[in-house]
């Protein structure tokens, strides 16, 4: 595979025209932020069609309650679009899911099997800690700004 330069005195040593030569792989992670009664802990989304759903939903506030002493849920406000999704997923500690059959948003903060109808949204960068308290409680989640 042949790469291109670009620059003063460089030349490209492709001999396919410069608007051929192939992108270098752009990852843009978009990142969101949670915010806990006074702490933020943030999150990087997946690269999928649920998620970008669910990113324009942002900002939302909800609330969270314990389900099975493995995850926090909430109701979204509408249901996401699975397009592409995988048939489930197995969530790790930290992971933001979907979960499609009955619509609410889960984060994890201790790992479970695999489920079908689950989607993974994003995954919290440091900070899942916050979430291991058996009491509901309420979240702001919203973009990270770039600063």
């Amino acid at each position: 595979m042949a790469v291109a330069t670009s620059g003063c005195g460089q030349t490209n040593t492709s001999s396919a025209p410069p608007a051929l030569q192939p992108l270098p792989e752009q990852v843009t992670s978009v990142k969101i932020r949670i915010r806990i009664d006074g702490t933020t802990i943030t999150a990087t989304l997946e690269n999928n069609a649920t998620a970008r759903d669910f990113a324009s939903l942002l900002p939302l506030t909800l609330t969270l309650n314990d389900h099975a002493s493995t995850e926090k849920v909430s109701d979204l406000p509408r249901r996401l679009s699975t397009k592409g999704a995988p048939a489930g997923v197995d969530p790790s500690v930290g992971d933001i899911a979907y979960y499609a059959p009955w619509g609410n948003l889960a984060i994890y903060y201790e790992d479970f099997g695999y489920s079908a109808g689950l989607v993974k949204l994003a995954t919290i960068d440091s900070g899942v800690e916050a979430f291991r308290r058996p009491d509901a409680f309420q979240v702001v989640i919203e973009r990270e700004t770039p600063r």
